[in-house]
């Protein structure tokens, strides 16, 4: 087994042995999860195998089991199904156990911080990595605003969000010190946490968020289907 698939294991064990505990019962909530995967995944592993063509990064044979598909390693197609699944279950566990409150929300804050993205966008178009990574927040922001405002008001969103983070220091530590994914110096900043670029950190965002934005919306018409 290669390290990476070990690191896929890790990451969704937990949430996988909990799927059918009783208070929770988020087996029930697997038709959503499933929608969230299939849009916001798909759209990743798609900007992932192109920027690996391009070469914006790459991925360490050693620390892989040698099998691909759409030029990406099978571990790293995995990640974008092993991931969304636990954090969409942290978000599940999250609303179980906290009381979900309503925080502050005003449009002209998400639109200076959308401003602010766009100016990203225009100043970093030369780095790729950068550029793109910027792109999709923005996108996040575009659809959460115009869309499904909720989101954005959601206590427990946000603190999902935070406590993503744990995991992602921890695993995007292990992935970038052996190293197992390598980037290339012209498509990033050059700055990094640790041994972790600073663009995984809205890389981790971005993706989050639109997972849990699919996820909400898709949950919520399935409701209303079942309703009828």
């Amino acid at each position: 087994m290669s390290e990476y698939l070990l690191i896929n294991l890790f990451i969704v064990i937990v949430p996988l042995i909990l799927i059918f505990e009783q208070k929770l019962k988020f087996y029930k909530k697997l038709p959503a999860v499933l929608v969230s995967i299939s849009v916001v995944s798909t759209a990743y592993i798609i900007w992932d195998s192109l920027a690996a063509k391009a070469g914006d990064w790459a991925f360490n044979q050693k620390f892989l089991i040698g099998n691909y598909f759409f030029d990406l390693p099978i571990e790293e197609i995995l990640f974008f199904i092993t991931v969304p699944y636990s954090i969409i279950f942290i978000y599940e566990t999250a609303k179980f156990y906290l009381k979900e409150q309503e925080i502050f929300f005003s449009r002209y804050i998400y639109f200076a911080v959308m401003f602010l993205l766009s100016g990203g966008i225009i100043l970093f178009a030369h780095q790729n990595y950068t550029m793109i990574v910027l792109v999709f927040c923005f996108m996040f922001f575009v659809l959460a605003v115009f869309i499904f405002p909720p989101i954005l008001k959601s206590k427990i969103f946000w603190i999902t969000i935070l406590i993503s983070y744990i995991p992602f220091l921890i695993v995007n530590y292990i992935l970038t010190s052996l190293p197992i994914v390598t980037y290339n110096s012209s498509a990033i900043w050059g700055n990094r946490f640790l041994t972790i670029p600073f663009e995984d950190f809205f890389y981790s965002f971005s993706m989050t968020s639109l997972w849990l934005l699919v996820y909400l919306i898709a949950d919520r018409k399935l409701k209303w289907q079942r309703k009828e």
